[in-house]
């Protein structure tokens, strides 16, 4: 496994990390085969770990306190998410100080730690102060209950404002900027990988595989039984490739794994390796649900994409487009493309 440098934090990270949405009951219930999976990762060489109290709502975490209870835990640099809906009260969310400090002691507890290596704001909270949120994590580094924090979905325009602030205010900076990117979702290649690299941010990339499009299984004359989780089936529609919506991402899908199958490597390995092998990114973050989902990504250890297949899927999708403008996920980032903002 190849490792790299997060950012400036002096930290490295696995070229992939384990992403824990798929452990419990967005994805496997069965706590005792989730923790197989992550003990797979750990002895494959993966040494980053991706969680959030969201997920299962917190059933994730206690799984990876399980599976790190074996003395594993300083192997592994921990990365965890807050800020997104928890529990249904409205103070249970976004970026506060209220919410931060109370949100990192049940993530602490659930994963049965007294640190967490990187703890992100899971998205930007357009009603709290950067202020207030770089303040409430600087006190969280120095108090020796993280060690770094990032951010996750959070435009450009914003990690330049939240550097500006932390230097004017004399607070810790995000470290990190965790973003969707894949072969089908390359926006960010524009204006947010570039503006990552010259502050010094880490990039974990998450949904390598495009949310299971570039699984390999949407091809043409394959029988499509749409998404497998439960949380993804509760939006089924999003994966009905005969809907015209996903029409151009489905013939995206289908070229790409055409050029896969000549160049010998299985669609999962084409995705994730032309994740990885962006200079910007580094760690991408890998989704399993089951243990041979694990081996399928980890098979794309390694694979190094020549320029005649990187040129090819440049002609697929071309460089900084997205196939479908909704998998930006520019609805968590930024509320400047509500009808309320652009109509006055």
């Amino acid at each position: 496994m190849d490792y790299r440098p997060l950012g400036a934090t002096g930290i490295s990270v696995s070229r992939l990390t384990l992403g824990a949405m798929m452990l419990g009951a967005f994805g496997n219930p069965d706590h005792d085969d989730a923790i197989r999976i992550v003990h797979a990762a750990l002895d494959a060489g993966i040494t980053t770990i991706d969680t959030a109290d969201g997920y299962s709502n917190g059933e994730s975490e206690e799984i990876l306190g399980k599976a790190l209870a074996d003395g594993r835990r300083d192997e592994v640099i921990l990365a965890v998410k807050f800020g997104v809906s928890f529990g249904g009260d409205p103070n249970h969310r976004g970026g506060s100080r209220r919410w931060i400090t109370r949100a990192v002691e049940g993530s602490l507890r659930r994963l049965g730690t007294d640190y967490i290596d990187l703890y992100q704001l899971g998205a930007p909270d357009p009603f709290t102060d950067i202020d207030e949120t770089l303040g409430a994590l600087t006190d969280l580094v120095r108090a020796g209950k993280i060690r770094s924090f990032g951010a996750s979905k959070v435009p450009a325009s914003q990690i330049v404002e939240a550097q500006w602030v932390a230097d004017r205010r004399g607070f810790g900076r995000m470290r990190s900027e965790q973003a969707p990117y894949s072969i089908l979702t390359r926006a960010v290649e524009y204006d947010l990988l570039p503006t990552a690299a010259r502050h010094g941010l880490g990039v974990l990339a998450y949904s390598p595989l495009a949310g299971g499009w570039l699984s390999g299984k949407y091809r043409t004359g394959a029988q499509i039984t749409g998404p497998g989780s439960p949380a993804r089936a509760r939006s089924a529609a999003t994966y009905d490739a005969t809907a015209p919506a996903n029409a151009a991402k489905f013939a995206a899908a289908d070229a790409l794994g055409a050029l896969a199958d000549e160049a010998g490597l299985t669609l999962v390995q084409l995705a994730t390796a032309f994740t990885t092998r962006h200079p910007a990114v580094s760690s991408a973050i890998i989704g399993p649900r089951t243990m041979e989902h694990l081996h399928g990504y980890l098979a794309a250890d390694g694979v190094e994409l020549s320029t005649d297949v990187l040129d090819r899927i440049d002609q697929i999708v071309r460089p900084g487009e997205t196939v479908n403008v909704a998998d930006n996920f520019w609805e968590y980032g930024t509320r400047s493309l509500e009808a309320a903002f652009r109509r006055g």
